[in-house]
């Protein structure tokens, strides 16, 4: 579903394996943690904006972002405001909000799955709805 997704998603920031930032990141557009982050993860506002946790990747604390591709560790909660990937060496230690989500097997998850809805201007007014039929 999103694997062939995040192999062409394209790459701003990068913090290799041999890194570890302590404190909270913010990005845009695409980033891939190939390190280590102690502190909270989060995308300034962009729609398509994409994290990708590679499989030497880890991450102490909480993350927001629309597309989330986990293949390394997280410990924390996970908000994915679009999707979610768990691939087959993530683990993951917290719980997950998601609006669509794939789950590889081999993937671990400690905590809840958690499905938040679309925003409101999907959903139907059953009041105005129910009057005009």
């Amino acid at each position: 579903m999103f694997g062939n997704q995040s192999k062409a998603a394209p790459i701003d920031s990068l913090i290799g394996s041999g890194t570890t930032i302590v404190g909270d990141i913010s990005f845009k557009g695409g980033m891939r943690v190939d390190g280590v982050v102690k502190g909270t993860i989060h995308s300034e506002g962009q729609v398509g904006s994409t994290l990708i946790v590679s499989e030497s990747g880890r991450v102490e604390g909480e993350i927001h972002a629309p597309r989330v591709v986990i293949n390394g560790e997280i410990l924390g909660p996970v908000f994915a405001t679009d999707s979610a990937e768990l691939m087959p060496k993530a683990r993951v230690s917290g719980d997950l909000h998601y609006r669509k989500i794939e789950i590889h097997m081999g993937a671990q998850l400690t905590g809840q799955l958690i499905h938040d809805e679309p925003d409101s201007g999907n959903i139907v007014d059953l009041k105005s709805h129910q009057q005009s039929t």
